[in-house]
């Protein structure tokens, strides 16, 4: 019985010696090695329009990474951009800054078709100038009418709607939209007939080109393309401090707006270099934006001698 069981051992201990042996002489492959695959994946970010002050004290156009994809959730992370030392405060550009007090909660944020109804704590207006309650009205809405599902939005404070600022005491309407204006100017001679018009102009900041809306009232019945145009190639611009590159011999010699496309003819003045015909990027940019805010187009197109030069769509 001893015997079997030296005898078993030793075939044992035989089997385990010759696959040893097996696995010393066999050539390296690499295809018998296992690894573990690690794939990175990169969600994507959007960028959004955000309406902070800049150095001056106006709203000013920036763009800001979002990370949430919901409407509801997108419109939530904006306002808590808006909000001083928040959450946020990492994104928010150098030589800009949020207008919403830091003690500003959001209690609630309910989307009803193209309406965001926004209801926020009475810290909204504590502790403020009077200059800056209607800056915050002109940065709430639109940076919440960036989301393109959303066009209009109706304040709350503590489940009340706003419909009177608490400083000033100017009334406001019940649902507010892009019309209520941005960095306001008033320019009328009477009190019929106003039309009211957003034109971005340029302004700068360590070297770098941003936008700055201006809604100016006047009496005036031209098309608003003609105002955008003369406005932005006028040398007389409200404040010295904001510029505008379209050339003063630029003119607007027809346009066609066609299933939601706005073409514009622009004479030779349009161009920065007439050898290569190209357009500077901040006029496309001046025009186009003023453009969007005035009429429900998704692109423009710029045309010389009927040659298309380029164009820009409401999300390049």
């Amino acid at each position: 019985m001893i015997k079997k069981i030296v005898i078993k051992k030793l075939i044992i201990l035989m089997c385990i010696s010759f696959t040893l042996v097996l696995l010393y002489f066999m050539p390296d492959n690499k295809e018998l090695s296992y690894k573990t695959k690690i794939i990175y994946t990169s969600s994507e970010v959007k960028l959004h329009d955000i309406f902070l002050l800049d150095s001056n004290n106006r709203i000013a156009l920036t763009n800001i990474a979002i990370e949430n994809e919901k409407i509801i959730d997108i419109a939530r992370e904006i306002i808590e951009i808006l909000i001083k030392d928040g959450k946020y405060e990492s994104k928010i550009p150098s030589g800009f800054r949020s207008i919403l007090p830091s003690e500003t909660k959001i209690n609630n944020l309910i989307l009803e078709d193209d309406i965001l109804k926004i209801d926020l704590s009475s810290k909204l207006f504590e502790d403020i100038n009077k200059e800056y309650e209607d800056k915050i009205i002109e940065s709430l809405i639109y940076s919440l009418t960036s989301i393109k599902e959303i066009n209009k939005i109706i304040i709350f404070i503590d489940g009340k709607i706003l419909t009177k600022l608490p400083i000033s005491g100017k009334i406001l309407p019940s649902i507010l939209d892009r019309d209520y204006g941005i960095n306001k100017i008033y320019d009328l001679v009477t009190t019929k007939d106003i039309t009211n018009l957003t034109i971005y102009y340029i302004d700068e900041y360590n070297d770098n080109y941003y936008y700055v809306p201006v809604t100016k009232f006047f009496n005036d019945k031209r098309e608003k393309i003609e105002i955008i145009i003369e406005e932005l190639a006028s040398s007389k611009l409200y404040t010295s401090d904001l510029m505008s590159f379209l050339d003063k011999e630029t003119k607007l010699l027809s346009n066609f707006n066609n299933n939601e496309i706005l073409t514009l003819e622009f004479n030779d003045a349009i161009f920065n270099d007439m050898t290569e015909k190209t357009i500077l990027e901040e006029v496309t940019y001046s025009i186009s934006l003023s453009v969007f805010d005035a009429y429900d187009v998704k692109e423009v197109v710029f045309t010389n001698n009927n040659e298309e030069i380029c164009k820009k769509g409401v999300e390049n």
